[in-house]
């Protein structure tokens, strides 16, 4: 379920079976990052919404946590807390986390959520069939890690 009022409303009547939380981290930079950090966002965004609709109904994908690449981690680790606080507060098992911010290898220890962690792929020149094949490709992998923390967990 994508974090639109339809959904919302669907989640809201079927909250026992939507256990999984996606949230997307994406770093925005300014200046000489912008296009990378643009690029990184189009495919971290493609990717949870490939996501979503291989699991509709088991998980609920959130908005994105963004922030600026600039910005102190002390800040940013401190506004992700209270992101899973308030998730966990509301019923959520599972907080999966979903970027291509390599700073987040370093800081996983500290989310109280899974990790996962992608490189970022260049879509700009690719036409739409090939982007659906790379993120099927991508998305197969992930899945794997979804099912097995599930099952780690029940």
């Amino acid at each position: 379920m994508k974090w639109i009022s339809q959904d919302v409303e669907t989640y809201l009547t079927a909250k026992e079976y939507v256990d999984t939380a996606v949230v997307p981290l994406y770093p925005v930079s300014l200046g000489e990052g912008m296009k990378q950090s643009a690029a990184a966002v189009e495919f971290i965004t493609l990717l949870t919404a490939y996501l979503e609709k291989q699991f509709t109904g088991r998980i609920l994908l959130f908005p994105p946590f963004t922030y600026l690449d600039s910005e102190q981690w002390d800040n940013i680790l401190s506004d992700i807390h209270k992101w899973e606080d308030s998730i966990v507060a509301s019923g959520f098992k599972h907080i999966f986390y979903v970027t291509s911010d390599l700073e987040w290898r370093s800081r996983e220890d500290e989310l109280n959520g899974t990790l996962i962690w992608l490189p970022s792929i260049p879509l700009e020149h690719m036409n739409d069939s090939q982007k659906l094949t790379m993120i099927d490709s991508q998305v197969k992998q992930i899945i794997t890690i979804f099912t097995q923390k599930w099952h780690k967990n029940d």
